[in-house]
């Protein structure tokens, strides 16, 4: 157990409990509960939405993204930050004026349609879970990397503590410890980097340096023990290994193979490639240049290598027809990919050219990390990330999508804009968040940097989320080290702390206020209403938890990416056209929500299952890619059907359309802006 990282991580879990029970005595009303008395400044808001927005994802899986895939994961902060200037030109302001307590609240508002409610408060839930599951990943990586419990400890820990504070304080509680939490988060992710960056003598710019060479790939420590998963982990349980070389693999403890196969995916009409052409297996460490290792037998499912074994890779031309395939000029070559049935250690090396193994303190002597590209593809547009389906374009402007639009369709932090007194404070609000996210996400791209130069050891299992953690551990001085590695747990700890906060006053008003006090029961009490909240508060965070152990294997940032996604697909269309068009019916922005939104989920939750191979399907890469990021076709399909049934359902505006506008966009001292709920 890392005793100084554990006292920071109780230091900031006491400090959210003790000023969430301080707040408590300050939630009195269902306003506080739900939109903190409306009475909230705009630098506290600001530092509040930030807070709330800057989630495991940004903290943690933003940096361990670019670590693992390079300039293309640097589209997540670039969106992240940039979506909220689409919320400032279109619909800070709209929406604070017309003063609802949820965004269900607007959908049946806009269109006099309590009908239309029931469909928004389902993508409220859709969103909000699978916002969620990458906070509950991270508070499970975070306790795994500095106590070295299990990943569900984490979990359950984190889901507890903020249930509770959520249960007890509501908005106006949480708004306090959010704003607490951006300023902890903006300290832990930048004061560490500068101190390691002296220390180690390392900088963004002498990592690009060392790193320039296209053809280089990073070399891990020689000889270190790497713990890999087993099948249950899928697919973090294989190590794809680097055609450009041979890597000795020894297993001191023994294993179980699952699968063999190469390390590039094979294209239709390509020849297979067998087991024993990836890998041979050695009899101890003898190895010479010229010697030929003995295949191992059959395909290697199921495969039991013996305490002491050693496989060796080797690199093989790609052939079609019996003909190698060519690019650019060049024979395509791959190696091998192994997958484990078990839990194992393994230890990696770069084969000598003499009869022994080269000496392992020979920085040298270190294997090429696996399951990670050389620097040609890792600093230079589409690669592995974009390009792992062949659509790399189509990827990357489907990721920009789904992130400017999806943070202008998240119910937790539109909902936050209630709490603005008026329409220019939320403007002003949604501006400062611009320059606070800015200054956060300057130092993320920093972290996954020094990440692939001075740890790339977290290629080889998968842990690349983890960098920000991981990487103070490595100083001389370890007291620093370990006083750095607490302050960046705890600043991980306020991510996902904070985050899933909103996310718990989203949905829990969502049960509360809009199918409680609106669907089940209409005209509730306050009392009632709070009770359904704290109620519903405990039963999300119990459900949140369990969605949390389901999805070890993603990445943080991806996961969010999704969330974005079906927020653009979904929320994005119904408050842009909602604000803006007055020619918008319920049938059109009921249709166009139900059919963009359900359809982004149905697809993400088929790539998600694809990937844990839980489903088997021979889907073409097209098909996957648009699978995995579905907002280039499901945001036009959204909006599109919206806009073809309002046009086919124009009886049904609203006849009182014209003054509703005016509520959404006349300044406030025209006396025109009424809150739409107001108790």
């Amino acid at each position: 157990m890392e005793l100084i990282p554990f006292i920071f991580v109780v230091v900031i879990v006491l400090a959210t409990i003790g000023l969430g029970i301080w707040a408590t005595g300050r939630s009195k009303t269902a306003s506080d509960f739900f939109v903190a008395g409306r009475s909230v400044s705009v630098f506290w808001n600001a530092s509040a939405i930030s807070g709330e927005y800057l989630s495991a994802a940004s903290f943690m899986g933003v940096a361990g993204l670019i670590m693992k895939n390079g300039y293309d994961a640097l589209w997540y902060p670039v969106g992240y930050a940039a979506g909220y200037l689409f919320l400032l030109l279109f619909i800070a302001g709209p929406l604070r004026r017309f003063g609802a307590y949820t965004i269900p609240d607007f959908a049946e508002g806009r269109f006099d349609s309590p009908t239309f409610r029931k469909v928004a408060v389902t993508f409220v839930l859709f969103i909000g879970f699978f916002y969620t599951m990458p906070q509950m990943k991270g508070a499970g990586v975070t306790m795994a990397s500095i106590l070295n419990w299990p990943y569900w400890a984490g979990i359950v820990v984190v889901g507890a503590v903020i249930t509770f504070n959520v249960a007890i304080g509501g908005m106006k509680g949480i708004t306090i410890v959010q704003a607490f939490q951006y300023w902890v988060k903006l300290f832990a992710i930048s004061a560490p980097v500068f101190v390691i960056m002296a220390l180690t003598g390392h900088t963004g710019l002498d990592a690009a340096k060392t790193f320039g060479d296209p053809a280089v790939t990073p070399r891990i420590t020689p000889g270190a023990e790497i713990k890999i998963k087993g099948k249950a982990a899928v697919p973090a349980n294989a190590m794809s290994f680097a055609a450009s070389e041979p890597t000795l693999i020894t297993f001191p403890k023994g294993a179980i193979l699952s699968k063999i196969g190469p390390a590039r995916k094979p294209e239709p009409g390509e020849d297979p490639i067998t087991a024993d052409a990836l890998v041979g297996h050695l009899p101890g460490l003898q190895y010479e240049a010229s010697a030929t290792a003995p295949p191992i037998p059959g395909n290697a499912e199921g495969y039991t290598c013996e305490p002491g074994s050693v496989f060796i890779t080797k690199t093989v031309t790609v052939t079609k027809g019996g003909q190698p395939v060519m690019k650019d000029g060049k024979e395509v070559k791959t190696s091998a990919k192994i997958e484990f049935d078990q839990p194992a250690v393994v230890s990696l090396i770069k084969p000598g050219l003499k009869s022994e193994v080269t000496d392992a303190s020979d920085p040298e002597a270190g294997a090429l990390a696996p399951n990670t590209s050389p620097n040609g593809k890792w600093l230079n547009p589409f690669g592995a990330m974009t390009s792992k389906w062949g659509y790399p374009m189509l990827y990357t402007y489907s990721l920009i999508i789904a992130l400017v639009c999806g943070t202008a369709g998240l119910p937790h932090i539109l909902v936050r804009f209630y709490t603005n007194p008026d329409g220019r404070a939320a403007k002003r609000t949604t501006l400062w968040v611009m320059v606070m996210l800015g200054a956060f996400y300057f130092f993320t791209p920093i972290w996954g940097v020094l990440g692939r130069t001075l740890m790339p050891v977290l290629y080889a299992n998968g842990a690349t989320d983890s960098a920000v953690i991981k990487l103070p551990t490595l100083l001389e001085n370890k007291v620093l080290g370990q006083v750095l590695s607490g302050v960046t747990s705890a600043g991980a700890f306020a991510a996902f702390m904070s985050t899933f906060s909103g996310l718990l006053v989203s949905m829990s008003g969502a049960f509360a206020h809009d199918i409680y006090g609106k669907i089940i029961r209409p005209g509730a009490s306050a009392d009632s209403r709070l009770k359904a909240f704290k109620i519903a508060a405990i039963g999300v965070g119990f459900l949140s938890i369990v969605l949390g152990l389901l999805v070890e294997t993603f990445d943080i940032a991806t996961m969010v990416g999704w969330a974005f996604a079906i927020g653009a697909a979904s929320y994005f269309p119904l408050l842009l056209l909602g604000s803006w068009w007055r020619g918008l019916t319920r049938y059109g922005a009921g249709a166009g929500m139900l059919l963009g939104g359900l359809c982004s989920v149905g697809a993400i939750i088929c790539s998600m299952l694809l990937d844990k191979k839980v489903l088997t399907w021979n889907v073409s890469p097209l098909i996957r890619s648009l699978m995995e990021q579905p907002a280039i076709w499901a945001v036009p399909f959204s909006l599109l059907t919206m806009v073809v049934v309002s046009k086919a359902t124009a009886g049904s505006i609203p006849a009182n359309v014209r003054v509703k506008m005016l509520r959404l966009h006349a300044p406030e001292g025209m006396g025109l802006s009424k809150d739409y709920v107001n108790d």
